[in-house]
């Protein structure tokens, strides 16, 4: 890897962060506080939240099994698929290199922040070779982006060619870890501690079932973390989602069972997707979703919107020709869509 000082951009490495009211006394005890131009009223919503969020790392540690000092919580995972950019890559010289199809916001940010963006497709399993990937690279990419499991296609990818790339490569390698929950494959948090270059993006949305508060999670290096945290707004996540989230934290295995709900139900629903004619083929998922390969996907789609059931046209999308990602639903939601598809 190279030196983390020249990886960040200049601006980033010699910035001031902003000092916020509550980080200037931190360690200290206080009662009263006149510091933050605070309405005194109307508590506990009149007091700015903690900036570092450190009661929901202190719990999420637990979970977890990462430093507190290696966490980093921000305002969905769209925060910390940002900062990255905004952090790593000078705008108009430097690229990064991703998977291809996979999701579609670390394009979306790439050209929010003016950088160049290069996909490397996958195969014709969805997979991908860390040499391939390692080709595209030349000495402005900053920053490799990986999705396991990957969207929309599902599957987890190959953890051995994941080493390789981590490896490889001497910049900084994000891996999106938003469906894990629902894969076989272990987390590749346990790779941290030797490997410095690394990112791993988790969140609150999916198998926590907590999509609405929008709390995201990076974990990496202290001095990686340290970075985001010069960078992000002072107060990126707010009182209510820091209050909901702890309240999910106090029984985390309460998700094993929404986990174990969900596979049973996908297991149910893609058996009687291969039944229906107009399903051409099903692919492997290790998500709380599947990918359908159907007769043709955009007349599909539009019978189901007129019917209100909403699932993802992904026709468009490279090697996704014909294709609808279909979440998982409760099994009265699964119900009415084969109910409709059979009638089709």
């Amino acid at each position: 890897m190279i030196s983390l000082e020249k990886l960040v951009r200049p601006n980033i490495w010699s910035l001031a962060p902003y000092s916020s009211a509550r980080d200037e006394y931190s360690g200290k005890e206080a009662h009263v506080f006149l510091d933050a131009n605070e309405n005194p009223y109307n508590t506990p919503y009149n007091r700015y939240p903690d900036p570092l969020q450190r009661e929901v790392k202190s719990a999420l540690k637990k979970v977890k099994g990462v430093p507190e000092e290696m966490i980093f919580l921000g305002n969905g995972s769209d925060e910390a698929i940002d900062l990255p950019y905004r952090i790593f890559c000078n705008p108009g010289r430097d690229n990064v290199v991703a998977i291809a199809p996979t999701y579609g916001m670390y394009k979306v940010c790439a050209d929010i922040n003016d950088v160049e963006y290069r996909p490397v497709l996958l195969d014709e399993n969805f997979e991908f070779q860390a040499e391939k990937l390692l080709a595209a690279c030349d000495a402005n990419t900053k920053i490799i982006w990986l999705c396991s499991p990957n969207n929309p296609t599902g599957n987890s990818l190959n953890r051995d060619e994941i080493l390789k790339v981590i490896e490889g490569f001497e910049g900084i390698v994000i891996v999106d870890e938003a469906y894990i929950d629902f894969a076989q494959q272990l987390s590749l948090r346990q790779e941290l501690p030797t490997h410095p270059n690394l990112i791993i993006l988790q969140t609150m949305s999916k198998a926590w079932g907590s999509a609405a508060i929008r709390l995201g999670m990076a974990f990496a290096s202290k001095e990686i973390v340290n970075i985001y945290n010069k960078v992000k707004y002072p107060y990126n996540v707010n009182q209510l989602t820091q209050q909901q989230a702890l309240e999910m934290l106090k029984d985390p295995f309460e998700i094993d069972k929404y986990v174990k709900i969900l596979l049973a139900e996908r297991t149910r629903l893609m058996q009687a997707f291969q039944e229906l004619p107009i399903c051409e083929q099903l692919y492997k998922t290790d998500a709380n979703f599947f990918l359908a390969r159907m007769t043709d996907a955009n007349a599909i789609y539009n019978y189901l919107v007129d019917k209100g059931i909403i699932v993802r046209n992904r026709h468009k999308i490279q090697l996704c020709q014909n294709c609808l990602r279909v979440t998982i639903g409760n099994r009265t939601e699964n119900n009415e869509l084969l109910a409709a598809l059979r009638q089709y």
